[in-house]
C-alpha cells in the first residue's frame, strides 16, 4: 500500500504536491518524496518519515518546476531505508522518475531479464525500480534513436510494459521535458483517478492521484477513474491523451481498498467507500441473523471494522 500523485500545472507544482500527499498520508507513513521537472533537470526531495517531517519550507522552494510527482510509502517490498523511498529515478533514456503503488509477483524473473537481456542496472530489491526499468527499456525500443518521445510512443511503451508485468500497480511516471503518464494494471486492482482544474486565462491544471480527496481538497474537478489497463498522458502544455493499452482488461479491484486501505470519503470506481462499508455491515448483520440463535445475538456487545 502506497499513495501516488502527479501534477501538471501552470504554476510551481511542489506546494500542491505537498498538500495532496498530506491528504493521502494514510496510505503510507514510512517515507515521502517529491520530484519536479524544471527544463532539463529534476529536483528531488525524499526521506524517511511523514510528509510534514520530510518537507520544510526550504525544500518546497527548491523544488522548482510546473510538473511533478509525489509518493508516500508503506513498505511491502524491500524493507525500510531511504534508498527505497520514492520517486525513483533513471537517467536513461531522457530522465524518468516513478511513483508506484502496488506489488509485482514476477519481480525475480523481471530482474533477470533486465540485467542479462536488457542490460539495465538494478540497484535495489524494490519492484518499483523494476517497473521503472521495464518502462524505460520499452520506451527506448519504441523511440530509438532517442529523440524526445511523442505521446503515441509513450503510450506504446505502456502497452509493452503491461505485457511484461504481473501483479497490481498504479503508476505515475514523469519523463523529463515531456510530461507525465499515469497507468493502472489491467485488472484495476489499485485505484487511480484523474482531476482537472480550470484557471482563468492561463489554462488548466491536471492531477492524477490514488484517491479522490487529494483532488477535491485542492479544488480539482474529478474527471474520472483511470480504467483498468488505461494510460493517461499529460504533456507539459496540458494536452491530455487517454488510451486503453491492454487487450481485454478485466476489472477486479482489491476489496481491501474498500474495507481498510482507502479514506472513508474516497470514491473509487464510482463507489463511495463509506457507503460500501455501511452496506457491508448490513450484509454482515443479515448473515449473522441466519447463523446465530436469538440468545447468541443478544450476547453481541459491539461490532467493529477489523478486516
Amino acid at each position: 500500500m502506497c499513495g501516488v500523485v502527479g501534477i501538471v500545472s501552470k504554476e510551481d507544482a511542489a506546494p500542491a504536491l505537498y498538500e495532496a500527499l498530506t491528504v493521502i498520508q494514510h496510505r503510507g507513513q514510512d517515507a515521502a518524496g517529491i520530484a519536479t521537472n524544471e527544463g532539463e533537470k529534476f529536483h528531488v526531495r525524499k526521506q524517511l518519515g511523514l510528509v510534514r517531517e520530510v518537507f520544510r519550507q526550504q525544500h518546497i522552494v527548491s523544488l522548482k518546476g510546473k510538473v511533478g510527482i509525489g509518493h508516500v510509502r508503506y513498505p511491502t517490498a524491500g524493507g525500510q531505508n531511504r534508498e527505497l523511498a520514492q520517486p525513483m529515478y533513471s537517467n536513461s533514456p531522457f530522465g524518468i522518475s516513478i511513483s508506484h503503488n502496488g506489488n509485482l509477483v514476477n519481480t525475480k524473473e523481471l530482474t533477470q531479464e533486465l540485467i542479462f537481456e536488457d542490460f539495465r542496472h538494478i540497484n535495489t530489491n524494490s519492484d518499483s525500480e523494476i517497473i521503472l526499468n521495464v518502462f524505460a527499456h520499452e520506451l527506448y525500443k519504441v523511440n530509438f534513436p532517442g529523440t524526445k518521445p511523442s505521446a503515441k510512443e509513450i503510450l506504446e511503451a505502456v502497452s509493452r510494459t503491461h505485457l511484461r508485468l504481473k501483479g497490481d500497480y498504479s503508476v505515475v511516471i514523469m519523463v523529463c521535458g515531456v510530461g507525465i503518464v499515469g497507468f493502472r494494471d489491467p485488472n484495476g486492482i489499485r485505484p487511480l483517478i484523474l482531476g482537472k482544474k480550470d484557471n482563468d486565462l492561463i489554462g488548466s491544471d491536471y492531477m492524477i492521484a490514488s484517491e479522490s480527496p487529494a483532488l477535491e481538497t485542492l479544488n480539482f474537478e474529478v474527471v474520472g477513474d483511470v480504467s483498468p489497463g488505461e494510460a493517461v498522458f499529460i504533456s507539459l502544455e496540458g494536452e491530455v491523451e487517454r488510451k486503453v493499452c491492454f487487450e481485454n482488461p478485466s476489472h477486479s479491484p482489491c476489496i481491501f481498498e474498500y474495507v481498510y486501505l482507502a479514506r472513508p470519503d474516497s470514491t473509487i470506481d464510482n463507489i463511495n467507500v463509506y457507503t460500501s462499508r455501511l452496506k457491508m455491515g448490513v450484509s454482515l448483520a443479515k448473515k449473522i441473523k441466519k447463523v446465530l440463535t436469538v440468545d447468541e445475538l443478544n450476547d453481541i456487545d459491539v461490532v467493529i471494522p477489523i478486516p
